[in-house]
């Protein structure tokens, strides 16, 4: 095959809009499949996961190679879900176009605005779904596209109804055909009469979509004021390619009505690959360079996906350049390895298929890669270039993960690390002060699944839980105390015997020792002993048994036996005084604080500006986006923040978003502090 034969496009859109029976009806009409699965089943191709067949929802990207009048139509089925959208991000990065898919009962949704908004500049064309139910509407919901999106929407179908708005069928306006549903399937048939009007008006108005994206077909337009189906489809193919228009087509992926117009589409106006921009790139010494689509260039391909289950580890690779074949070695410009390539696989569903050749445009499957990652470049290694991965968002919901079973920790660290390969949008990071192992991604659903697989592929159970805040403690006022000690046993005791001033400080977060003894009632050489006795007291503070910051002790007096004394009990003597000065020394607890970012549209500001105070946030500004949206800057505590991303999820409908950095650390107020004294406490008992 050639790039000419293939067409890559990727399914987005919201949760439940029938993406995932959309590619099985695809695959089904071309004998793909023989059989025509549901999702609620659990027996489609693409959602063949187990947690997938147990949820109803797609998890993981998915691919279905479609072959349609000898193209191959390769079909990446990403999840609608929120906390899967890194999924949606791979599968943007190998196909040329998406196909964002809607309900004709939902209108615009969430799903269909962030996606839309992810594109960027990537081509796009909009699939009504579901337009044959009850209740559905779709000239509404094209409204709603129309209203958010503008004149970049160009519908290239006329609907047939019934008297309740259901659509029966759909006019081809390219190719002057009508389609209607008969049996429950889809059949060609005659254009009704009483859509005749409608369907020249719309041509029409296709004709001028076209026109406006080609400066020649404009000239003819408006000259003849017609275009050929042959002159449209050009125009359209040029608009779609720059992203100046988006198709709209209409169906049913349950009845198959417009599947077969859409995958005609898809053949007539996506680009393919050597028809697309060269891709941004960088070269070995990291100078910015150019990669254009070439199939006869040095090999390039992009590692866009990693499936790694129980049927074994797969490097999903778009090829951007040259082609790729089973007996080839390619440098890894991420690791600086040299990777010899295992078998080449085409992947349906759980399914594949062994190949000898990738060629340039191409989506398939290398087998076995352990070094290789999500994201990595493979390349000639005379010809190296570091292609742009997936800007995955940072993670933004953290739980405390642990075993059920003590002894299990190591157990449940490799069984991440192995689902991090699949998934590399979640973080695991063992909190040294916490003692916490603490699991950050997107939202609750996606550590939620997690934990599943731990249990089903791992046979660890896990159990989750707020983490724990990582607090500091300082004293505010000065204080001297003495610290003695004094052992006697059998033969030679142990003595020492320090007189310390302690202060508040505020040039460095670690303690700032001086020694200010006269007359050798303290020998030099046991000032370190005193130091390292400090350093480890200042581990745990005398409020909660947080570390202790921003204190300064400085050694002025003491006294020592010139037989008993070693640096033990100077240690020890230092530990006492210590613990008898940071009690009188008015100790106060601090907390850490974060730079948040919060991008709302501007209908929920109010709500989140209120929620913030709530949370003894200090909103520092507001500025608006290009797109509508505004971002609220604001310093928050991160005790408050534990339940942020589902909150404000809640808050508006999924379409806000946040980050969140650490800054500093603050005093805790009064209320705040007792709690998480009380706290402190509660674990320190219950261990």
């Amino acid at each position: 095959m050639t790039a000419n034969d293939i067409r890559n496009i990727c399914l987005l859109g919201h949760g439940g809009s029938g993406k995932t029976t959309l590619a099985e009806s695809m695959l089904f009409m071309t004998g793909g499949t023989d059989r025509f699965g549901k999702v609620a089943d659990g027996n489609t191709v693409c959602d063949y996961d187990a947690e997938e067949i147990k949820r109803n929802i797609s998890i993981s990207l998915a691919m279905a190679p479609v072959k349609y009048k000898n193209v191959k139509i390769n079909v990446l089925d990403a999840p609608g879900n929120f906390d899967f959208a890194g999924e949606a991000l791979c599968a943007m990065r190998a196909a040329e176009c998406a196909v964002l898919v809607c309900g004709a009962k939902d209108g615009l949704s969430v799903g269909a605005l962030r996606s839309w908004k992810m594109l960027g500049s990537k081509p796009r064309m909009i699939f009504i779904n579901r337009t044959d139910e009850e209740n559905s509407d779709y000239t509404a919901c094209l409204e709603a596209l129309k209203g958010r999106f503008g004149t970049a929407l160009a519908p290239i179908v006329a609907p047939i109804m019934d008297g309740s708005k259901k659509v029966t069928g759909i006019v081809d306006l390219l190719h002057n055909k009508a389609y209607e549903v008969k049996g429950g399937k889809a059949a060609e048939c005659a254009i009704p009469a009483d859509v005749a009007d409608e369907v020249e008006a719309l041509r029409a108005e296709l004709m001028e979509s076209a026109a406006g994206a080609d400066e020649e077909l404009m000239e003819k337009f408006f000259e003849t004021m017609e275009l050929s189906p042959e002159e449209i489809a050009k125009g359209l193919k040029i608009g779609v390619r720059d992203g100046s228009v988006a198709p709209v087509l209409c169906g049913s992926a349950v009845t198959g009505l417009g599947v077969d117009m859409l995958m005609q589409t898809i053949v007539d106006l996506v680009p393919i690959a050597t028809d697309m921009p060269a891709e941004s790139a960088q070269t070995e010494g990291g100078d910015a360079v150019e990669v254009a689509h070439d199939a006869s260039g040095a090999v390039a391909a992009i590692v866009f996906k990693t499936i790694s289950d129980q049927y074994g580890k797969y490097s999903l690779v778009k090829v951007v350049r040259g082609s790729v074949t089973s007996d080839m070695s390619l440098y890894n410009t991420t690791t600086g390895n040299t990777e010899k390539l295992g078998r080449l696989y085409t992947i349906k569903g759980k399914k594949n298929e062994e190949t000898k050749e990738i060629c340039c445009g191409d989506i398939g499957a290398i087998a076995k890669m352990d070094r290789v990652r999500t994201g990595d470049t493979l390349c000639d290694a005379k010809n190296v270039v570091k292609l742009e991965g997936m800007p995955f968002a940072e993670p933004c919901y953290s739980r405390a993960i642990a075993p059920k079973a003590r002894g299990q920790e190591e157990k449940i660290g490799s069984g991440l690390n192995r689902l991090n390969e699949e998934d590399p949008t979640f973080t695991v990071v063992n909190n040294p002060e916490t003692h916490q192992t603490v699991v950050s991604g997107a939202g609750d659903i996606q550590i939620d699944v997690l934990v599943s697989k731990l249990k089903t592929r791992f046979g660890v159970e896990a159990e989750l839980d707020t983490p724990r805040v990582a607090y500091r403690e300082k004293i505010r006022k000065q204080v001297r105390k003495q610290g003695r000690y004094k052992k006697q046993t059998g033969g030679s005791g142990q003595f020492g015997d320090v007189h310390i001033i302690f202060e508040p400080q505020e040039e460095s977060e670690d303690m700032i020792f001086e020694e200010n003894v006269f007359g050798g009632s303290v020998p030099k050489n046991f000032f370190p002993a005193v130091e390292k006795g400090l350093r480890e007291s200042c581990l745990h503070g005398v409020l909660a048994g947080y570390p202790m910051v921003f204190l300064k002790a400085t050694l002025v007096d003491g006294s020592y036996h010139p037989v008993d004394s070693s640096e033990i009990a100077f240690k020890l003597a230092a530990g006492l005084a210590y613990k008898a000065a940071l009690p009188e020394a008015s100790p106060v607890l601090l907390e850490p604080v974060c730079e948040l970012k919060v991008t709302v549209p501007d209908q929920y500001m109010g709500d989140i500006l209120g929620d913030l105070n709530k949370r003894r946030g200090r909103v520092m500004g507001m500025n608006p986006t290009s797109d509508g949206d505004q971002v609220i800057e604001a310093e928050v505590p991160e005790a408050e923040m534990m339940s942020y991303a589902i909150d404000l999820r809640s808050m508006t409908q999924s379409r806000g978003s946040f980050v969140m950095h650490f800054v500093r650390y603050e005093q805790c107020p009064a209320d705040a502090q007792e709690k998480a004294i009380a706290a402190a406490k509660a674990l320190a008992e219950a261990e």
